[in-house]
């Protein structure tokens, strides 16, 4: 049995994860108190705090950050980039043989988008992406993401720890992707269904994408994969990620809309 430890498990990634690793031992830390969560409070940003809560674990799963791809600079500098940097320090000081980090489709998308100033939208002729495709980061959020990703590849070569970069979606119920369908108030409405349609992540491939990625036998780290669904308008390359995690998504947004 794996003992994992998920940051950030209070969010909407966070909670779809609680609710899989049935044949693991899980401990969620969060930053706040939750009267529905039981585990450890902690802030990644105050490293100390950050090591002793990875006492006894062999994997993190690090989701905690700001996830808004609008944010400011000054809102996701700290926790998204001086926080990973804890989460792998707090990594090695404890001896966890694996980190999952959660990077995110908005650190290669900018070549995709039909607008540089709207991150969630995707131009009808959007290049394909794949693992090795260099940063193309759309966003303060984006560039956090790159930046997080350098970190765990120094970490994997310098400690010997293996890594996954776990590049996510947009994870959301079906009712919430039928709500992306229409928004004719939206700059770009066409552009903005279209991407939700290709980033789409349901919450049970979510599931699977992570468990995979915490517990599959890696031949070599690190290792990026995207997780998307099977979407027929996806342009993220899922090719990589089933060769190295084992991944197979069940869900499309196309078929899901269907229904």
């Amino acid at each position: 049995m794996t003992r994992i430890a998920i940051t950030g498990a209070a969010g909407n990634v966070g909670r779809t994860l609680l609710k899989g690793f049935d044949d693991h031992d899980v401990t969620p830390l969060t930053y706040d108190d939750e009267d529905d969560i039981d585990g450890i409070v902690c802030d990644v940003t105050d490293r100390e705090a950050f090591t002793e809560a990875l006492a006894g674990q062999d994997v993190l799963v690090h989701l905690a950050g700001n996830a808004s791809a609008y944010a400011d600079w000054d809102d996701v500098r700290e926790v998204n980039i001086d926080g990973v940097y804890n989460a792998y320090e707090a990594a090695v000081a404890n001896g966890l043989d694996r980190v999952v980090y959660a990077s995110s489709n908005h650190a290669v998308n900018m070549a995709d988008v039909v607008d540089p100033g709207e991150p969630e939208t995707m131009r009808p002729d959007a290049p394909p992406v794949f693992s090795d495709t260099d940063a193309r980061p759309d966003s303060y959020y984006g560039i956090t993401k790159v930046a997080g990703e350098a970190i765990g590849n120094y970490y994997a070569a310098r400690h010997d720890i293996e890594v996954v970069h776990a590049r996510i979606g947009w994870l959301m119920d079906r009712e919430e992707l039928r709500d992306t369908q229409e928004n004719p108030d939206h700059e770009y409405p066409e552009a903005y269904a279209r991407f939700a349609r290709a980033m789409w992540l349901s919450h049970r491939d979510c599931r699977d994408f992570l468990e995979r990625a915490a517990t599959a036998e890696l031949a070599e780290s690190p290792v990026a994969g995207h997780g998307v669904s099977r979407n027929d308008e996806r342009y993220l390359s899922l090719t990589e990620t089933q060769r190295a995690l084992g991944y197979r998504p069940r869900d499309n947004a196309d078929e899901a809309l269907e229904n």
